[in-house]
């Protein structure tokens, strides 16, 4: 297997429901044996802000800049950076930063294809 490098300018966003998301090996075509995916994740405050899980694994966020509310099933946790977070597998849940802040979260998962491990909830967090 090849080293993978890919810097943050480099880095691709795509807008999910009150975030923007970024594959930082999605590029590398010969990446067949991975059992992991990641996501560098970046957000600001939004107040229409909904929830997701992901059915097929746990989750492994690392907030690397920021501070906010994790959201699990109608839980809200302080957190803020430099903490480690472990999702459990299929669990609602969202991250909220503080109001008028941003976050950046590196996201971790024990499953290869992140395409199907992730569900958006349509419904607004109160």
């Amino acid at each position: 297997m090849n080293l993978h490098r890919t810097s943050f300018a480099e880095l691709k966003f795509k807008s999910l429901p009150g975030r923007d998301s970024a594959d930082p090996f999605a590029q590398f075509t010969d990446i067949d044996d991975a059992s992991v995916s990641m996501r560098i994740v970046r957000m600001v405050s939004d107040p229409n802000r909904t929830a997701h899980r992901h059915p097929h694994s746990v989750e492994v966020v690392f907030v690397k800049e920021g501070s906010g509310t994790l959201w699990i099933e109608g839980t809200r946790t302080r957190i803020q950076e430099g903490d480690s977070i472990l999702v459990p597998q299929g669990m609602k849940h969202a991250t909220l930063p503080d109001p008028n802040s941003e976050m950046q979260l590196i996201c971790f998962f024990p499953d290869a294809d992140f395409s199907n491990n992730i569900e958006e909830i349509d419904e607004v967090l109160s």
